[in-house]
């Protein structure tokens, strides 16, 4: 376990998604209302926005729904598929500000930005080739520091590019190759411990190499046995998690304690939100399972 101490900068928080919320609107989903009182019973004081207009949109509401649970955001969540170049800018960026301004009212200081997928995370439809030819990697890393720039800019926020499943930075070598070809002033790394494993990544490893670049961290473990079937037989994302590829903790990989001790050695403010995936499940299922998860993080000193 790491030592306290070491883990004092660490904030810990949860988001939407360990409710099993991935789109702003869907009936399996639990209303917003129970989502707030249940994360602030679980014992958290950060949430992340979850998909723009779940959450109430207008900052006045937010602000009185959130602080009357003793609740605090720490980030918003983008989409975007810029390894597409130049020529998708403009819907990105009009995608990016109306999060963007919502994330900036809220006090908060993040902008997660997550890759466009490969391949449709409910059918399995290839959309686009799986590896990134040397223009698209070149689009890629600029118009994330383009991204980086403006944000900061307009907003006030530092980008957070998060490795996912399915995407174009998901592995070690694409991970390393991202973050060697663009600015660390302009862009840092969102590490999600649980996709990070998903693609075969080493989180301690990353943190003890790149931890300059580590600016926030997601919290979730995958269950190995679930992970070794979905990738023998090549099943897509959201069919994985459906089949509970994402996994409470400490039930899973990798271990939390040694990332946890891992990111407190950098000695930096760093929010950790735990995000297991859980789309769909029973709307009585998370809250259980966010209770033991928090009281595990404070067994390993969080």
């Amino acid at each position: 376990m790491a030592s306290p101490s070491s883990l004092h900068r660490i904030r810990i928080g949860s988001a939407p998604d360990s409710w099993g919320v991935w789109f702003p609107d869907d009936p399996r989903q639990v209303p917003w209302q129970r989502f707030l009182d249940e994360v602030a019973q679980a014992g958290y004081e950060w949430i992340e926005l979850g998909p723009y207009g779940y959450l109430p949109t207008d900052p006045a509401r937010l602000t009185e729904e959130t602080s009357s649970r003793g609740l605090r955001v720490s980030a918003g969540t983008v989409f975007t598929g810029l390894h597409h170049g130049p020529a998708v800018w403009d819907e990105t960026w009009a995608h990016v500000a109306g999060v963007a301004a919502l994330t900036r009212a809220m006090g908060a200081e993040h902008l997660v930005v997550i890759p466009s997928f490969w391949r449709d995370d409910k059918t399995g439809e290839v959309l686009e080739d799986r590896t990134l030819t040397a223009e698209q990697w070149h689009h890629l890393s600029s118009q994330t520091e383009r991204l980086g720039r403006e944000v900061g800019d307009r907003f006030g926020l530092r980008v957070v590019v998060h490795p996912h499943a399915d995407t174009h930075i998901d592995s070690e070598k694409n991970v390393n190759r991202f973050l060697d070809a663009t600015d660390p002033d302009l862009v840092s790394l969102c590490l999600d411990t649980g996709h990070y494993a998903y693609c075969g990544g080493d989180s301690v490893k990353l943190i003890e190499t790149y931890g300059e670049r580590i600016g926030y961290l997601h919290l979730k473990q995958v269950d190995p046995a679930i992970l070794a079937e979905v990738i023998a037989n090549e099943v897509p994302f959201g069919p994985a998690v459906a089949r509970g590829v994402m996994c409470e903790p400490p039930s899973g990989v990798p271990a939390l304690e040694p990332v946890l001790a891992a990111a407190g050695r950098l000695g930096a403010e760093l929010f950790a939100i735990v995000e297991q995936d859980m789309y769909p499940c029973p709307p009585g299922r998370p809250f259980p399972i966010a209770e033991r998860t928090r009281r595990f993080l404070r067994s390993c000193g969080a």
